[in-house]
């Protein structure tokens, strides 16, 4: 049967009740929640479900480790803002997938994941491949199901999607025993459909909540927005700028909220937090009033929370009660969905004149744009910074970049600027190395005319690096950085600050990268000076296809600003006075 045939016959079932057997119960369900790519790899105990496939209209895309399909489906969530979908058979299958789930679950991704399980008459007795999957996901998902019944599938997946989306958004996992997979029921879209629901909670904010708010912003002195991913979650951009703009309120951004407010826009400060500017975490330490949006106030952004903030009232905005004065106590929570509450509290809000703030924190500026590196003359060193910035700037930053953890992820949030919500791909709760190439061809599937970048470290590029075989088999146009300095560069960085430089088991041997790429047939050059930087990323973005670009940068660079653990917001390690070309090891 072809593809349009498949689609038409699908789309039947989802209009009349229809006998199907529970494999062809999960695709049709998939399609009748919209559904048009699934992540994942097939195994003995999901074998009838990929049976099933070729009756459905759904893209299944192979991935070489069960990881790379988790991140993947988190990838395309967080570049559609749609859920994506990872798929696994029972045991080492399923446990591959917890990582990519523990991963969205931290950020709040909206995710279904679905595996196999034995036949439910062996369950409990450890058969060849049985893994309590349900149980080991259970603190990193929203909901998991267990279903074996035939007749309960169409309603467990429905409902994983509600869940998924509904309220802060993450993972639901939906295991299905092999059995119910092979049996037949009676298959109703419309019956299976979950009791109707609110996708976000109803408003707790009563009228005096509202009123405080807006009292509090009316006599502050030194407001500062903070700005977090829940504001792209929402699609409250357009709100938080009436805010911002009404007010005359300066922004500061998290790692996650990146794009939301548009880097270029004047009240944009730029990242908060361990690696935030330096007048950026000043303002937050002297402001008088945080009105925290859509942000959780993770320790990453804080410092010590005994010593966060503390000339401030605080007003959270937020979607889930149980984070409200879980890490700060506030003085105004305004539970429900961002743009909704900001709908409701906008119009109590008049304009302000904040252009002597404003002018304070220009002037806690300084020096710090001399000591920037990306300032400094070319002396023939390659830093990751001149990287980032000539790749942003060569781009117009209107490209998705996905990021794996360390160094090249906070130098690409200082250096890499987002103008746009969802173009920043990057694990910021649980730092998961390994996460940037899957999750930048999840992208590249969800987004297929927008440029792509994978921005990875040479140690977490190599963890699933066998999805370059992916991105071949799906013929995707990615175009692939690795910084690579030789060592496991934030953990050197952590090392050489605070354990006296003992650079222990960070040293990185790695394969030729531009060999490994043309093992996969991706093209591929080395990059060992400043000079070339603009020339490689232009050859890439030309190239027909995949690209890999292994930018040899200095070794022991490091990563400034820094607030190290348990020091104060203020309390940083900022940039050298002295010139940083002359730092590194070989120099001296």
């Amino acid at each position: 049967m072809g593809r349009n045939a498949n689609a038409k016959s699908a789309e039947s079932h989802l209009t009349t009740p229809t006998r199907l057997t529970g494999a062809e119960i999960v695709w049709a369900t998939l399609v009748g929640e919209g559904v048009t790519t699934v992540f994942g790899y097939p195994g003995g105990a999901i074998l009838p479900v990929y049976d099933a496939l070729r009756k459905f209209p759904i893209h299944h895309v192979l991935v070489r480790h069960e990881q790379g399909a988790a991140h993947m489906a988190d990838g395309y969530s967080r570049a559609s803002g749609k859920v994506g979908v990872a798929m696994a058979t029972s045991g080492p299958g399923a446990t591959n997938l917890v990582t990519g789930i523990a991963t969205a679950m931290l950020d709040s991704i909206p995710m279904v994941c679905i595996t196999g399980n034995v036949s439910s008459k062996v369950l409990g007795t450890d058969a060849f491949q049985e893994v309590d999957i349900t149980g080991i996901t259970l603190p990193v998902t929203k909901h998991n199901f267990l279903v074996n019944k035939t007749e309960d599938i169409a309603h467990a997946i429905r409902y994983a999607f509600q869940i998924a989306v509904s309220g802060r958004p993450g993972p639901v996992l939906v295991d299905i025993t092999k059995d119910a997979q092979q049996g037949t029921a009676i298959f109703d879209f419309e019956a299976a459909k979950p009791r109707a629901y609110r996708p976000h909670p109803m408003l707790h904010v009563d009228e005096s909540g509202l009123k405080h708010a807006a009292e509090l912003i009316k006599n502050a002195k030194r407001p500062v927005i903070l700005a977090g991913h829940g504001i792209s979650e929402s699609g409250a951009m357009e709100q938080v700028r009436t805010l911002a703009e009404r007010a005359q309120i300066p922004v500061a951004l998290t790692l996650l909220g990146l794009g939301s407010f548009p880097a270029s826009h004047a009240l944009n400060m730029g990242m908060m937090g361990m690696h935030g500017e330096s007048w950026v975490n000043t303002a937050i330490q002297e402001a008088d009033l945080l009105i925290a949006c859509g942000m959780r106030f993770d320790d990453r952004v804080t410092g010590t929370p005994s010593t966060y903030a503390l000339k401030a009232k605080k007003i959270h905005i937020e979607v889930d009660p149980a984070e409200v004065n879980k890490n700060v106590k506030v003085d105004v929570g305004l539970i429900g969905d961002l743009r909704e509450v900001l709908e409701e509290l906008l119009p109590r809000i008049a304009g302000r004149d904040g252009s002597a703030w404003l002018k304070t924190i220009e002037s806690s500026k300084g020096a710090v744009s001399v000591h920037d590196i990306k300032n400094l003359p070319d002396s023939g060193h390659l830093y990751a910074a001149h990287v980032m910035h000539d790749l942003w700037r060569i781009t117009g930053g209107d490209a998705i970049v996905a990021t794996d953890v360390g160094q090249h992820q906070m130098w690409e949030a200082q250096y890499f600027h987002h103008e746009t919500p969802r173009s920043l791909v990057t694990s910021g709760g649980l730092g998961t190395m390994g996460f940037a190439l899957p999750a930048a061809i999840g992208a590249k599937m969800a987004c297929p005319d927008k440029e792509v970048w994978v921005i990875a470290g040479d140690g977490g590029f190599q963890m699933t690096a066998a999805e370059l075989s992916t991105i071949v088999q799906e013929k995707l146009k990615i175009n692939i950085a690795i910084i690579n300095n030789g060592y496991l560069g934030m953990v050197r960085q952590w090392q050489e600050f605070f354990y006296e430089s003992n650079y222990e088991s960070t040293p990185l041997v790695s394969p030729d990268f531009v060999k490994l790429a043309d093992a996969h047939g991706i093209a591929g050059r080395a990059v060992t000076t400043r000079a070339e930087v603009a020339e490689a990323v232009n050859e890439a973005r030309k190239a027909p296809g995949a690209f890999l670009l292994n930018f040899m940068v200095e070794k022991e660079d490091s990563v400034y600003p820094m607030i190290p653990a348990g020091n104060a917001l203020h309390e940083m390690i900022r940039r050298p006075g002295k010139n940083p070309l002359v730092e590194s090891a070989d120099d001296e």
